[in-house]
């Protein structure tokens, strides 16, 4: 039965509220004490930490200290892009979403300590993520059942940005501060950032942070259009000449040339946040609130109408964290919760408003953490979100509409021996209401998985997964009708669409010893019903015209990743590491390649750390992709080369850290197959980038 939204949104946190006091007084009288830096093994709200304990994290990847300061940007998918297994979405340069296994969008999560981003970023490819990374404390990337703890539609993974925001510790001294500054030169980028927690008192303890970005047009290493787009331009400049056009012939001749520098790419943008947490003895609460405010270009498609398009953004946030330790048969009780107000323009070139989108949401999660009792850990709770989505203007293909989520949720996990197993369920209900169009459904969800690792030996563990998803189809996919300018289509929902299945099984083997460490990781998913836009072949408004359709499809692939210690004297370490990916994704009954897959990836690195001093240099390969849905370009193979010192001036513990990066030295031309503007927005060329960072 169907709840108003008020009713749940104020249910969700008092009955939270009332578990957490009821808990509040054991747990206050026995728990012990905390360690020194007051914080624990999970003290992250479902943190990819406290659920690899769970056996739960299949190829898991967490990136933070200095590879995440080397990996600086103030976009998320730039940031993980050259992890295995991982791509981006690159639509510009200041936006660009994490593409997992193939999988974007609505089926991969990008949450801040375990909340969603609560912006419009997965109605469209062109909208930003409302975070800014130079901020970020570490990040994981997840995949595997323990995705059933944020929702059945996680099937290509989750990415959780992990900041500082609530603070969890009290600082060592009166205070902790923590400052970045970066250059670059492939587009005259200069970003700043800083952040510092202080106590005030025994126990509270405060945060506040700041940072700005700000980048030119984007340079890249030749021409901007690929080869396939240059012979259309080229056609359609030959077709304008012959009926005495000769203004729009030289434009699209023009266009076709065009090289060096992507124009309309620049970025600019500035958080601010603060918070503030009380740290007892038997657990912890806190608030913050943030505002993110960004404005960016995005590259018109050569041949166009839409030029010098760009989009302002912004959002305000509100958090809330709760934890009381316990005895017994809970460790603890944890409670989450966020609003945030997101509100952008996509702007013209005259400066004038063509579409302005709203977005109010909320969103909660309370969770009960099982203590190990002989083997056996666990944690189950429950998750609500709402969410209401207003558009107005030229580009308002989606009516105005609400969408509520409620799902339970447990995890659990039995060790005997060297065997241990686990399981996770997940029940859900979606609701999604347009009102002014008539449209009221909703989708009762149900999505499970299992499976059980196996400590061969002291380094090697094997681990076999199972797990069946459900994901109701997005607001976009159900009710989208009209011309889409970012992604240079006609696009039409299907209101009848049914639930979206899959079933996916898993395998890794994982190699950990004092020098080597391996992780192979296989991986296929079938879905019944995958909701994809397929070209028709017609044209609208000057537009292909792409229609929702629900068919079968298959994804599978691999992912590799391995290092080793080729050298070790006098506290110096020599190590080579090398990763690959592959996903081959089709869509059955003969329909053809699934849009937009990347390619197989190959890197490798050589790196060189002495106790103040770290060398590396690496190269990533891309293949050429072929396999393209209709209405695509295939994509070209390319080689990019990376090289970067990071120095800790002061010594090995100072404060001081210096990173010295070039990338892309060899300065090529490449495009990404995840990405909708491939054929025009290739990737950055020759990068020469200076950060530094310094905490005391």
């Amino acid at each position: 039965m169907y709840s108003p939204p008020l009713l749940r949104i104020a249910l969700t946190p008092c009955l939270a509220a009332g578990l957490l006091i009821a808990a509040a007084g054991p747990a206050h009288a026995e728990a012990s004490a905390p360690d020194d830096n007051n914080q624990r093994s999970d003290d992250i709200v479902v943190s990819a930490h406290a659920l690899r304990e769970l056996g739960l994290m299949a190829g898991t990847i967490e990136i933070e200290g200095d590879e995440l300061l080397r990996a600086s940007s103030p976009q998320i998918g730039d940031v993980l892009a050259k992890l295995p297994g991982v791509s981006a979405t690159s639509f510009a340069p200041g936006v660009s979403r994490p593409v997992l296994r193939g999988l974007s969008g609505d089926r991969v999560l990008v949450l801040i300590d375990g909340i969603g981003s609560l912006d419009a970023s997965s109605v469209s490819a062109d909208h930003g993520v409302a975070l800014d990374t130079l901020t970020v404390d570490h990040i994981d990337v997840l995949h595997g059942p323990a995705l059933l703890a944020y929702g059945g539609q996680a099937i290509g993974g989750a990415v959780i940005v992990h900041d500082k925001r609530i603070p969890r510790g009290m600082p060592d001294g009166q205070f902790d501060v923590t400052a970045l500054t970066s250059f670059d030169s492939v587009s005259d980028g200069k970003s700043a950032a800083g952040s510092t927690e202080f106590a005030l008192g025994s126990k509270l303890v405060a945060h506040v942070d700041a940072s700005w970005h700000d980048a030119n047009d984007e340079r890249v290493g030749g021409k901007l259009v690929s080869e396939p787009l240059k012979a259309e331009l080229l056609d359609r400049a030959a077709a304008a000449r012959a009926v005495g056009d000769g203004a729009a012939a030289n434009a699209l001749e023009q266009s076709a040339q065009d090289r060096n520098r992507i124009a309309n790419s620049f970025a600019q943008g500035s958080t601010f946040g603060a918070g503030l947490a009380f740290i007892g003895d038997g657990g912890n609460v806190g608030i913050s609130v943030q505002r993110v405010d960004s404005r960016y270009g995005i590259p018109g498609r050569p041949g166009s109408d839409e030029q010098g398009v760009s989009i302002d953004m912004g959002q305000t946030r509100f958090d809330f964290r709760g934890e009381i330790e316990l005895t017994g048969f809970l460790d603890t009780i944890q409670l989450r919760g966020g609003y945030a107000n997101y509100a952008h323009d996509e702007l013209e070139e005259d400066g004038a408003i063509g579409t302005h989108f709203a977005r109010k949401g909320f969103e909660s999660r309370l969770e009960l953490v099982q203590a190990d009792n002989g083997g056996w850990r666990g944690r189950s709770g429950i998750q609500y979100s709402w969410g209401k989505l207003t558009l107005d203007g030229m580009e308002a293909i989606l009516p105005d509409h609400t969408a509520e989520r409620f799902g339970i949720f447990t995890l659990q996990s039995v060790k005997i021996g060297p065997i241990e197993v686990q399981a996770a369920g997940r029940l859900e209900n979606v609701v999604i209401r347009a009102g002014s169009a008539g449209f009221d459904r909703d989708f009762s969800l149900a999505a499970g998985a299992g499976g059980f690792s196996w400590q061969i030996s002291e380094p090697l563990k094997l681990g076999v997964s199972y797990a069946h998803g459900e994901r109701a189809p997005s607001s976009e996919e159900l009710l989208t009708n009209g011309a889409h300018i970012a992604t240079q289509a006609f696009e039409i929902g299907n209101r009848t669409f049914a639930r979206e299945r899959s079933d996916s099984i898993e395998a890794y083997l994982e190699y950990r010893s004092a020098r080597t460490t391996a992780n192979l990781t296989i991986y296929r998913i079938d879905f019944r019903g995958f909701i994809t836009p397929m070209a028709t072949g017609g044209m609208n408004d000057g537009l292909p015209v792409f229609q929702y359709r629900q068919l079968p499809a298959r994804f599978q692939g691999f992912e590799i990743q391995a290092s080793h210690q080729i050298a070790q004297w006098n506290a110096r370490i020599m190590t080579l590491d090398a990763s690959a990916d592959y996903t081959h994704a089709s869509l059955k009954r003969g329909m053809g390649p699934v849009p937009r897959i990347p390619p197989l990836g190959i890197q490798g690195g050589l790196e060189l750390t002495a106790p103040a001093l770290t060398l590396r240099g690496e190269v990533e390969w891309n293949a050429a992709q072929r396999r393209v849905a209709a209405q695509e370009f295939p994509t070209r193979a390319f080689t990019v080369v990376n090289a970067s010192v990071t120095w800790r001036a002061l010594g090995e513990d100072g404060p001081l850290t210096l990173v010295l990066a070039a990338e892309n030295i060899f300065d090529v031309v490449g495009r990404r197959a995840a990405s909708f503007t491939r054929d025009f927005v290739p990737i950055a060329g020759r990068n020469v980038r200076l950060t530094a960072r310094v905490s005391f």
